[in-house]
């Protein structure tokens, strides 16, 4: 069975620290970036491996929302004149994404269904206390503040997408 254990890991050290402190808002805006474009990543392995329409039509929700979240939070940054900054947690998740990927890319039929949906249910909690507990809270800018609470609510509403998904993906 294929769990998000490593994604709950590099995330749960955003929670410890992006460094050896809270996350600054350039960190605070890769981390958030890095963890949408992974999972826009995986959307699009979804697209390409599955055949089960309800799987397909959850991964191409993923690929849409995350990519227009990330495009939001790239105008943002841009108006704003901030760097995003690379740091140990997006590199991490970056890291485990990879190995995450490749896992599934051998996967077919049901075996990929499940794995994906599981893995869904487990990065979306994952993300979503990340957001919630480490990220919004040290979040300076209003702005990427109100980005990052927005995201959260429409990431809450995956979560439970994946979980539903998960109770017919067997």
């Amino acid at each position: 069975m294929f769990k998000a254990i490593g994604f709950a890991a590099a995330l749960s050290l955003a929670a410890g620290a992006a460094c050896a402190q809270a996350p600054n808002d350039a960190q605070i805006a890769h981390i958030a970036y890095t963890a949408g474009s992974i999972d826009i990543a995986a959307g699009k392995q979804a697209l390409s491996i599955s055949k089960d329409k309800a799987v397909r039509d959850f991964a191409q929700e993923m690929v849409r929302d995350h990519t227009a979240v990330n495009d939001q939070a790239l105008a943002l940054v841009k108006k704003l004149g901030v760097t995003p900054q690379d740091n140990a947690t997006s590199q991490g998740l970056s890291k485990t994404a990879a190995e995450k990927l490749k896992t599934l890319g051998a996967l077919k039929g049901k075996a990929f269904d499940k794995a994906y949906v599981e893995n869904e249910v487990a990065y979306h909690k994952t993300v979503n206390g990340a957001l919630s507990t480490v990220l919004i809270p040290n979040a300076k800018n209003a702005e990427l503040k109100s980005l990052l609470q927005t995201g959260l609510k429409l990431f809450e509403e995956h979560q439970h997408h994946a979980e539903m998904l998960a109770t017919n993906v067997k």
